[in-house]
This record gives C-alpha cells, sequence and structure tokens, in this order.
C-alpha cells in the first residue's frame, strides 16, 4: 500500500544566511529540513547530504504540507509529521536539472525533473531523502520555496501549484501506465506544446494521442480527460515555454551522457545478456 508520508511543503519559516541570496553561486547549497525530525536524524541527514556547516537551513512544517499539498491528495495520506528533506546545490550554468533520492517508493527522479522544470527551477543537482521510506509526493513545494530562497526569484505562486499537481498526476498515472512511461509522456506533451502552442482541446488531445502512441500506451477516457485539463491549465500559466524546451533538452542529454558512460554501458551489457538468457530459456521450453 502506498502512503503518502510527506517530503518537505513549505513556506520558509526559518532561513539563517550567511550572504544575501543574490550572491549564492555555483556550488553553494540550500538545505530543507523537517520540522518534526529529530536532532540526531538532523545531524544524520546533514552529514548524508555532505552539507557545510555553515549550510543555509529551510524547516518545513506539517501544517505547511496540507496546505500546498491539500489539493491534490486526501489529508489522511499526508501524515502528521514532516521529516523529508532535501539539498538543493547551484549547479553551472547551462547544466540543467539534476535528482537524485534516497528512501523515495512513488516518485521517481523523472517526475522531479519534471515537474522543477514546469516551475522555472534550472541549472540545480538536488538530492531527497527521508530517515525512512517515503513516497515523495510532497517534496516539491519545499524544494521550490529553498530555489526561491537559493536563486532570489520569486515563483509565482498558480505555476508552483500546477508543478506539485503535475508531479501527483504523474504518479498516478504511473500507476496505471508505469512510472517511466508516465513521466516520458509528461515530457513529450510538455514539448510539444513548447513547439506547437495548441490552441483548443482537439489540438491538445491529439499531441496527447501521438506521445502515448509514440510510447505505446494507452490511456482510458478519464486518464485522457485530466490530461487535458492539465495542460489547459498549464499553457495558460506564466511559463516560459523556450526555457521549458531547453531545460527537457538538457534533461535528455543528461539520460544520453548516462548511457554513452561506463556505467551507463555496463548497464546495457546486463540488460543484453538477460534478453539473451530470456530467449533461451523460452527456446529451452518448446525444444
Amino acid at each position: 500500500m502506498k502512503k503518502v508520508l510527506i517530503l518537505l511543503m513549505a513556506v520558509l519559516l526559518f532561513v539563517f544566511p550567511l550572504k544575501t541570496f543574490a550572491d549564492m553561486a555555483q556550488g553553494d547549497m540550500i538545505v530543507t529540513l523537517g520540522a518534526d525530525l529529530t536532532q540526531a536524524q538532523k545531524d544524520s541527514l546533514l552529514a548524508e547530504m555532505n552539507a557545510p556547516k555553515n549550510v543555509q537551513i529551510v524547516t518545513v512544517t506539517n501544517q505547511e504540507e496540507h496546505q500546498y499539498l491539500g489539493k491534490y491528495v486526501a489529508n489522511a495520506l499526508i501524515g502528521t509529521r514532516a521529516i523529508s528533506s532535501a539539498a538543493i546545490t547551484i549547479a553551472p550554468k547551462g547544466s540543467g536539472v539534476s535528482v537524485k533520492t534516497k528512501n523515495i517508493t512513488w516518485v521517481t527522479n523523472e517526475m522531479y525533473i519534471n515537474a522543477l522544470i514546469t516551475a522555472g527551477v534550472k541549472d540545480a543537482n538536488i538530492y531527497i531523502t527521508s530517515p525512512v521510506p517515503v513516497s515523495g509526493t510532497a517534496a516539491l513545494t519545499g524544494i521550490l520555496k529553498a530555489y526561491e530562497v537559493s536563486s532570489d526569484k520569486q515563483i509565482p505562486e498558480a505555476v508552483k501549484q500546477a508543478a506539485n499537481q503535475e508531479m501527483v498526476e504523474t504518479a498516478k498515472l504511473g500507476d496505471s501506465i508505469g512510472d517511466k512511461n508516465a513521466a516520458a509522456l509528461i515530457a513529450k506533451v510538455k514539448d510539444e506544446i513548447a513547439k506547437n502552442k495548441p490552441q483548443n482541446d482537439e489540438e491538445m488531445r491529439k499531441i496527447i494521442e501521438h506521445a502515448a502512441n509514440d510510447l505505446n500506451v494507452k490511456l482510458s477516457n478519464n486518464e485522457m480527460q485530466s490530461l487535458i485539463q492539465f495542460f489547459d491549465k498549464l499553457k495558460n500559466l506564466n511559463i516560459n515555454w523556450n526555457q521549458v524546451s531547453d531545460q527537457m533538452n538538457k534533461a535528455k542529454d543528461q539520460i544520453s551522457k548516462f548511457l554513452q558512460s561506463k556505467e551507463g554501458q555496463g548497464f546495457l551489457d546486463s540488460l543484453k545478456h538477460f534478453f539473451i538468457w530470456l530467449i533461451d530459456s523460452i527456446k529451452a521450453m518448446f525444444s
């Protein structure tokens, strides 16, 4: 049973800056910590993040989690404690958004990246973690608030809400068509919106259908209608679609570089050997 325990949501409560936020540079880090963590858990997570002693810290409360996530998931699932945390590190200009997670069981890295790009986040390395396994659904708002601090840029409230909704909708869709397919579908549709700017529901439907066909997935009528409504809402917000397209391309480049790396090639070799074994096993069944 997937249970939503919360990662970060949050309005900033206690921030202790050592420099003005706009002065943060490549390599600088800001951390969000759940208000209900014990001191020992806080110390352990900070060590896990390799956070410097003077790192800027944002504290997140469960009340804030309900405030930002309550529109998209049942309050009973949000829980009563804020324990999840994240480290946001300023990345080199033009490098895009990258995400790594630990103890996150439902929301995938790709889902986070998609939603963060929608919200206008760019050039950031983000590490999301928790002392115990959690679904990860509520991490996004806290990360966005911390990103606002680190970049000294205000993200419109409607855009933050849309990014939260996107992550939840993608995670739910993942239960039906698979996490990777769900994240890829959302990314493809956003890329097409950026390029072609659909003018009505019919054009939006065609974009979604084309993306689904490319991925060889079938959407129910309810899923299709829900996606049309969400993307209609998205395209009418004050979103920099050129930046979205650019960041999506950078995310694709990161995946390509992984597949070309020694680690990625090792993964592909393992996958190839698995399918060879599978085919041989099937042949043996009929021999």
